[in-house]
């Protein structure tokens, strides 16, 4: 007789489910710490930055090594190549990213400093692309890499024409200090992004690392909606700003008629 209850059996309880829930939370929280760290962190580390037991991110960082997510280097471990592959097949990064590197090459031939190209994802910008110059600053960024908005002239040339409910999020979850000049009053940010609308241009003047400067402008898909962010960035007493903004509005603006050309 067959058994009418066999595939109840094979359906995860409420509380198995939530479990596995929690345990999918915690490994992307460890992926995240390693994400952020410029180096490799061993187990202790780990547990430190995410605020979990030791013993559970031993686990998990072996269950994440296991299946290539992670590479080990002796006791410690960092991301693994698999995760770039993945990155790789997500549709409309890809995309952006494919087509936004000729108008970076120009762009970085333009100005001779380093080139950034980033999407906002929720408080913090990811930057798809970067290309580094020898003339600019060891900066931290890299393709992949997050930094808080409110602080970058990438993130602020994109919120300055999002949707007021996002700047209202980023407003409501805080403008942490970044250095000494980030602008970390409400009222000033808000100020400072109707300034950005008026211009095309937005200026990051050492507001998220002593001595670099960095000059953004928007970038627009087909819907006329603002889907990432172009930047030249250098030292602040080398860069010269009128130059780099003229180049990086034209940048912004092809990519922007390519992109909407493209998809028409």
């Amino acid at each position: 007789m067959q058994d009418d209850c066999a595939d109840e059996r094979h359906k995860p309880s409420g509380k198995t489910a939530a479990g596995d829930a929690g345990s999918i939370v915690r490994a992307v929280a460890v992926l995240d710490t390693l994400g952020a760290a410029d180096t490799a962190l061993g187990v202790s580390e780990i547990a430190r930055r995410c605020g979990l037991p030791k013993s559970s991110v031993q686990r998990m960082l072996k269950a994440l090594h296991a299946v290539k997510l992670l590479e080990r280097d002796g006791t410690r471990y960092r991301l693994g190549l698999k995760l770039f592959e993945l990155g790789q097949h997500v549709p409309r990064q890809r995309d952006l990213r494919e087509a936004a590197r000729p108008f970076m090459a120009d762009l970085q031939e333009a100005t001779g400093h380093s080139v950034h190209f980033a999407v906002l994802d929720d408080d913090c910008v990811v930057y798809l692309e970067v290309l580094h110059s020898p003339n600019s600053p060891p900066l931290p960024t890299r393709m992949g890499g997050r930094w808080p908005a409110h602080g970058t002239g990438i993130g602020k040339a994109i919120l300055a024409f999002s949707d007021q409910t996002v700047v209202e999020h980023i407003l409501a979850t805080g403008l942490p200090r970044l250095s000494e000049r980030t602008i970390i009053t409400p009222g000033l940010f808000t100020a400072e992004l109707a300034r950005i609308r008026e211009r095309g241009v937005a200026y990051d003047l050492e507001e998220s690392r002593a001595g670099v400067a960095c000059v953004a402008s928007p970038v627009f898909g087909l819907s006329g909606q603002v889907v990432a962010g172009i930047s030249v960035s250098g030292w602040h007493t080398r860069i010269n700003l009128d130059h780099s903004a003229a180049a990086v509005r034209t940048a912004a603006l092809s990519l922007s008629r390519y992109l909407s050309m493209r998809s028409g």
